[in-house]
């Protein structure tokens, strides 16, 4: 009696809640029959099955595929071959208008409907698709989910995020922590290293994104962002897969945040079967997740780990750390999945800073008392890794100032302008320059060393003003020439301290060049994908296992989170973005700043004016040349920047009378302007009043944490 009285009463105060989740998690009827198909093959089908169906209409499965468990991938391909041709025969022949000759026939003809028109028959025949089954690994996750629900409904609550985005990972990694895609998505929220790196720290010792933890706490950042730039958590849930530029551009194209029309109307080659599906295989997952005994019995979950965190005061090898520790460093390693390989074997130390995780029994430990013993062990020699020289420092400062050269300046509050093409070396030897681990500095002190281009500067206009003469102001902050000066860039008025060489600058350095050859190989790794989509429907659980997240074929993962359009109007115009110049176009271009200057009607050296439009010109390149060039150029910036660099959250900024973008970017100097306008990407900053709500993210030094 009692605990029947209690279960009423918690379902009298979750009334409320649940009500409030459909509202923000919408189930139109018009998707349940997709969301039907996705629950079964979630529940009823295993990866020894397999569903042949037509991919838009989901609810028409014509056949079910069952396989021996030691059948070969090769044989169950064949099979899958065989019986798509099959299907594919049957409806070009009620394509013709023929009447059903066999019971094959009237099966399909059935399965569509009797009214059925033979062109839409002719269509279906190009749609036979294959899904294999998931149920048994969506139930190994549901055990597995045990061990992580706690920390993040925790997490979700604490960001104020509907509590069901907790199923979100059975979609991604069927809750398995060391899940890895085969284009580089990682961890149980199957982050892509460029979106990761935003949030986490990713670099040659660290990979937070296997740390379960730390990932929830990112994945919650990320979806919190997409809400707040989309809308509607039906397109943040989207954007998770697709990108939030994606689901910007499809709201814009349709004039609507409907979830039903974009998933049934929008189209463009990035937005395939699985960002088409994302958001209903999230909510088949939650039904499942709300109700598991009702589909697979009972289950004995995953328990919570138990462990107590000590802060490291300086780096140690993994071997002086277990030493000191008096743990084994199976176990140790099994508790800080986020330190890479390299660290265990000794090529790499734990870095100062790490919170490392220790068994519930090492209670007595503090980062104090680490940091003695320590001391005390006799220090255990870690190979370092040395950047190559060209990128060292002094290489860095030794060499001639050049158009590449300038492009990471852009992604690091150290002024500079940015040009383009970029390559890693140019992008890691500008970083060079830059302190290793920087405080913030003040807004006085900003103001006395940097000057802030606004849109009517030149750099003759500049030079008058802070009396430093045209060719130091170019010397100093390495401007090629006049057109590469844009809105919001910050330039230098005194010369830097040299920065000594240390470690610390060596692994910063080192960090630069790999993040920014990740960023190039995760480009190429999702071509390659994208290419062969159509040919990797998985028919094995091992195949499944590879692609990742339980949707194939398709992305995994986030591609990206920026949500900048970067492509080319129909009418060949764009829109001016930050970190870009007048020099940049007429590189990716190949034509002349002059020219450019003439068809746009501008006066003067002004600089080009973000949020503006451009008018271009494809003389020498064309338009998918131009974007691409555009887009490596600020995937680049911003893989340096992430670097040494992670948001730690947002906070909100009232605009008062007189702000402009320039006062509020003075008072953040930590965050350069395109991260600013990443934030707020529906802002016109050259009209911002008084009240309009301004989206800072709050930046945190990665070498600092």
């Amino acid at each position: 009696m009692k605990f029947r009285l209690s279960l009423l009463l918690c379902l009298f105060f979750m009334a409320p809640l649940v009500c409030v989740a459909e509202d923000l998690l919408p189930r139109p009827p018009e998707l349940e029959p997709d969301i039907q198909f996705w629950i079964k093959v979630y529940t009823q089908i295993s990866t020894n099955e397999g569903y042949l169906h037509d991919q838009h209409r989901l609810s028409v499965v014509y056949e079910t595929l069952h396989f021996d468990a030691d059948t070969p991938v090769h044989e169950r391909k064949a099979r899958v071959e065989a019986q798509r041709t099959r299907i594919e025969e049957v409806l070009r022949h009620l394509a013709s208008g023929a009447a059903p000759q066999n019971a094959d026939e009237q099966k399909v003809r059935d399965l569509w409907g009797e009214n059925t028109a033979p062109a839409r028959f002719a269509e279906a025949a190009d749609d036979v698709r294959f899904q294999l089954g998931q149920a048994d690994r969506f139930r190994a996750g549901l055990i597995r989910a045990g061990a992580w629900e706690a920390h993040i409904g925790e997490v979700l609550a604490n960001l104020g995020l509907p509590a069901q985005i907790a199923a979100l990972p059975h979609v991604e990694s069927s809750f398995d922590p060391g899940a890895y895609s085969k284009v580089g998505a990682a961890g149980l929220w199957q982050f892509m290293r460029s979106t990761g790196r935003r949030f986490m720290r990713i670099d040659p010792a660290v990979d937070e994104r296997m740390d379960p933890f730390r990932a929830t706490e990112a994945a919650a950042q990320l979806l919190n962002y997409n809400y707040r730039l989309l809308g509607t958590w039906p397109l943040a849930i989207t954007a998770y897969n697709h990108g939030a530029e994606g689901m910007l551009r499809a709201r814009e194209q349709l004039g609507t945040t409907d979830i039903v029309r974009i998933l049934h109307e929008y189209r463009s080659p990035t937005f395939g079967f699985a960002s088409r599906n994302f958001y209903l295989c999230f909510l088949a997952a939650l039904t499942i997740a709300q109700d598991p005994e009702k589909y697979f019995g009972p289950l004995h979950r995953g328990s919570e780990p138990q462990f107590v965190e000590v802060k490291l005061s300086s780096s140690a090898s993994s071997v002086a750390l277990a030493k000191t520790l008096g743990v084994e460093r199976d176990t140790l390693r099994s508790l800080n999945p986020a330190l890479r390989p390299a660290v265990w074997s000794g090529q790499r130390a734990v870095p100062a800073g790490y919170v490392v995780r220790l068994p519930g029994s090492s209670s007595k430990w503090t980062s104090d008392l680490l940091a003695a013993r320590l001391g005390a062990v006799k220090p255990v020699v870690v190979a370092s890794v040395t950047p190559p020289a060209n990128v060292l420092p002094q290489a860095a400062a030794a060499a001639p100032p050049t158009p590449a050269a300038q492009a990471a300046a852009a992604s690091r509050p150290a002024p500079s302008p940015a040009t383009a093409p970029v390559t890693p070396a140019a992008v890691v030897a500008s970083a060079a320059t830059a302190p290793a681990s920087a405080v913030p500095p003040s807004a006085e002190a900003a103001a006395s060393e940097y000057y802030l281009v606004q849109n009517d500067d030149t750099v003759q206009s500049i030079a008058a003003r802070t009396g430093v003469t045209v060719n130091k102001l170019m010397e100093l902050n390495s401007i090629p020439d006049a057109d590469y000066l844009y809105g919001g860039q910050r330039l230098r008025l005194v010369a830097a301290a040299p920065e000594p060489e240390t470690d610390t600058t060596s692994a910063t350095l080192a960090s630069a060049r790999e993040a920014v050859e990740e960023s190039q190989e995760e480009d190429q790794a999702v071509a390659a994908a994208d290419r062969s989509a159509a040919e990797t429907e998985p028919v094995s659980a091992a195949q499944a296992q590879a692609e990742g997240p339980q949707l194939a074929p398709g992305l995994t993962g986030q591609d990206t989170a920026d949500p900048v359009d970067y492509s080319v109007a129909a009418d060949g115009t764009i829109h001016v973005v930050a970190a870009e110049t007048l020099g940049h176009y007429a590189d990716w271009l190949g034509t002349s700043a002059a020219r450019l200057r003439l068809v746009n009607k501008l006066h003067g050296r002004k600089p080009v004016v973000m949020g503006r439009r451009f008018k271009l010109e494809f003389d020498h390149v064309t338009p998918a040349q131009f974007e691409q060039r555009r887009r490596a150029y600020h995937a680049q910036i911003q893989a340096a920047y992430f670097a040494s660099h992670r948001i730690a959250g947002t906070e909100v900024y009232i605009a008062r009378r007189g702000d402009s973008l320039w006062s509020i970017t003075q008072r953040n100097v930590q965050v350069p302007i395109w991260l600013l306008q990443q934030y707020n990407p529906d802002q016109d900053f050259s009209d911002l009043r008084p009240g309009t709500q301004i989206s800072l993210p709050k930046v945190e030094d990665v070498a600092g944490l």
